[in-house]
């Protein structure tokens, strides 16, 4: 439950993310999906363009001491996922819903439902809808330190340090 304290860290405000709220729903009654009963995370990686770099994620489970993890992705047409890698965890993202635009290492792809792309440790990768769509990841657990945010003022993960004023 800490590491999902901590992903709370990039949360948008009540407001912004019950409007945000309202639309997920809505695209998932039209697709016909349920999500699990778990509180939503509703993140804008606290650079506050929601709609431009943001997502809403779904935690299932976060085992640490079992070793895995698994989470729903959502995202709105156009929105993304910054460029990030990690050192630890490997992922698996399974397309459910929607078509997504994914930069993995130095490559550009579209990928559909059913599609499948494991992430090795290392990799940078990065993805946007085309259209909405809904991500299935499966991990090693999420822990926040591992996550290398290309945009160093995404305030959290293992490369990520406060300015400080000098005096």
């Amino acid at each position: 439950m800490l590491e999902l304290n901590k992903a709370g860290q990039l949360e948008l405000n009540r407001a912004a993310a019950r409007k945000a709220l309202v639309a997920f729903r809505k695209q998932l009654r039209k697709w016909g999906l349920a999500m699990p009963a778990v509180k939503p995370l509703v993140l804008d990686f606290g650079l506050g363009d929601f709609y431009r770099t943001g997502l809403i994620e779904y935690w299932v489970a976060n085992e640490i001491k079992a070793g895995y993890c698994g989470k729903y992705l959502f995202l709105f047409d156009r929105q993304s996922c910054p460029r990030h890698h990690h050192l630890e965890k490997k992922e698996t993202f399974f397309i459910v819903k929607g078509t997504v635009e994914m930069n993995y290492g130095r490559k550009t792809f579209r990928m559909k439902p059913g599609d499948v792309l494991p992430v090795e440790c290392g990799k940078p990768h990065k993805f946007r809808g085309v259209g909405p769509v809904l991500i299935l990841e499966i991990s090693r657990p999420c822990i926040i330190a591992d996550n290398y945010f290309a945009d160093r003022h995404i305030p959290v993960g293992g490369n990520y340090r406060k300015e400080t004023k000098k005096s």
